[in-house]
């Protein structure tokens, strides 16, 4: 719907699967921190993170309304738009609001971290002016995990920022890395980012699992060369570890990603038994069937 749009980017570009729909404005390039080894997003050259010129990207909303267009929902691309200043952000959703008043609801992907340099007010603020849901990848709530893999934050620091944004009134989606701590740690990064989702209550929450495109080197020197990724079963079982521990009220839950062994998806807590059960019939399912173990089954 939007290829045709005057909208410019610098590719590539990367959106959350709900955002399929939504109209993308990237107002920054890159990912400001981009040091995570697990992560392939922003490593091209071309990706260096720079913020998009306000000017150009202000005359780019008004041509697409020009163009009588009507988006429901906008996505703020690339990796963390909340690290730009309280001025830009009021500026770009400023000017969504105006010139594009169909839009409900405005989203980005958001570091933790960057949450620290916005006061609960300045929060309050982007909700006021259109910002409603954050996508947050805390890939786990294990500290030595994340340590491991160049996050850059703690359990700590991303409970407290998830907290912030709901008490704002923003919407808070979570995703966690599915054998992220390899075998050695499998049990803890489970227990931990079950903790972290307990602890926030988000009201998205997905998983995806750990994949090398460009190779592992980079990744396995945070573990000191002495990562041993999960095979499917183990994957699956580090699942049911993380299931069993979530204490949800009514989180939506997607495991349904093109890198996922077992499509999961539900309410939880209300789908959490059936959802074991799914696990329980997968772990069978992959014991008795190696041959899937290279790939995603979409079993």
């Amino acid at each position: 719907m939007f290829d045709r749009l005057p909208l410019t980017y610098i590719e590539p570009l990367f959106r959350p699967p709900s955002e399929a729909r939504s109209l993308i404005f990237q107002v920054t390039n890159g990912c400001s921190w981009n040091r995570c080894t697990y992560c392939e997003m922003y490593t091209d050259p071309q990706k260096k993170f720079r913020p998009r010129p306000e000017a150009e990207l202000l005359a780019e909303i008004r041509r697409c309304a020009a163009q009588g267009l009507e988006p429901r929902r906008v996505f703020l691309a690339d990796g963390d738009a909340l690290v730009l200043s309280m001025r830009r952000l009021r500026n770009i959703l400023g000017e969504i609001k105006s010139s594009l008043p169909a839009v409900t609801r405005v989203s980005s992907y958001c570091l933790p971290s960057n949450l620290k340099n916005k006061s609960d007010d300045d929060l309050a603020e982007l909700v006021e002016l259109g910002l409603k849901l954050i996508y947050v990848g805390a890939e786990s709530g294990d500290d030595e995990v994340l340590q491991s893999v160049g996050k850059g934050e703690t359990l700590a620091s991303t409970a407290a920022a998830l907290r912030r944004a709901r008490r704002a009134g923003l919407r808070t989606s979570v995703m966690i890395l599915n054998g992220l701590g390899g075998r050695a740690m499998s049990q803890r990064h489970a227990l931990a980012s079950a903790r972290l989702a307990n602890e926030t209550q988000p009201d998205y929450l997905a998983t995806l699992v750990l994949t090398f495109y460009r190779g592992r080197e980079r990744f396995e020197a945070g573990f000191a060369n002495r990562f041993e990724e999960l095979d499917t079963v183990g994957l699956c079982r580090e699942m049911k570890t993380f299931i069993d521990a979530l204490e949800l009220d009514s989180t939506i839950f997607r495991s349904d990603h093109a890198s996922n062994h077992m499509v999961l998806r539900g309410v939880l807590g209300r789908d959490k038994r059936r959802l074991l059960e799914r696990i329980d019939e997968s772990i069978l399912y992959f014991g008795e069937h190696p041959e899937f173990e290279s790939g995603n089954s979409g079993y």
